[in-house]
């Protein structure tokens, strides 16, 4: 087998795997995760829409880079370029894409309303791999979370640790 091949079948059974994707659309913008299905050779992606993922740095005919994770660890598999293609509403392309997404879409708010939606409301983009896989960095490329007002830490509940004690017995 050849080096392309082997890369493709990588991409592709990495991508399938993975629930979970990081890209990279136009420089500056920051890798964003994103969920996907893979459909027809590519990652298939929805959002920009009310309650959906953003799909910042995203365009038509631009570039991105694909980071794809193991399920299981975390740790970063392969990373490919891609070629963004937004699909026209309402197209084949674009019901077949969307029947695949629907199936993956988790805590949808309309349920079986949720294409009709996305019709009106979303961007769905296919991210087509083109050429071969990046060489993946030797150092970790962690960066410094996205300074927010948000917030989790707040004080635990007095009954919390009986609670536990009980669980354990």
């Amino acid at each position: 087998m050849t080096s392309e091949l082997l890369d493709r079948v990588l991409v592709e059974e990495a991508t399938k795997k993975s629930g979970l994707i990081w890209v990279q659309g136009a420089l500056p913008d920051p890798p964003r995760a994103l969920w996907h299905v893979w459909h027809e050779g590519a990652a298939c992606v929805v959002g920009d829409g009310p309650g959906e993922q953003p799909l910042t740095g995203l365009s038509d005919g631009g570039d991105a880079l694909v980071t794809v994770r193991s399920k299981d660890k975390g740790g970063r598999i392969v990373t490919w370029s891609a070629k963004v293609v937004e699909l026209a509403q309402g197209s084949p392309e674009w019901e077949a894409a969307v029947a695949e997404l629907k199936g993956k879409r988790l805590n949808a708010p309309d349920g079986e309303e949720m294409p009709e939606r996305w019709r009106r409301e979303c961007r769905v983009l296919r991210l087509e791999p083109a050429g071969t896989t990046v060489a993946l960095p030797s150092d970790s490329q962690a960066a410094p979370p996205v300074p927010t007002p948000a917030t989790t830490r707040r004080p635990i509940p007095a009954a919390l640790p009986r609670l536990l004690r009980r669980k354990r017995r």
